[in-house]
């Protein structure tokens, strides 16, 4: 999954400003304490990431 793939989706998901401030300031556990801008930094998979961001706040499947 490419990074602005990722990105629309956390702005459908979330709104534009919402999504922006989680990317920023939410600690995700499945991504080791960090949160998802320092993961992308970190180069771990945008797929990966949007799997745990899916998991942290019940996105329903079909939305995944």
């Amino acid at each position: 999954m490419r990074i602005t793939v990722f990105r629309r989706l956390m702005a459908e998901e979330f709104g534009a400003a919402r999504s922006e401030t989680l990317a920023k300031d939410h600690v995700l556990s499945g991504l080791g304490g960090r949160t998802v801008d320092e993961a992308l930094e970190a180069g771990v998979p945008a797929k990966e990431i949007w799997q745990q961001v899916c998991a942290e706040f019940e996105v329903p499947v079909e939305r995944r």
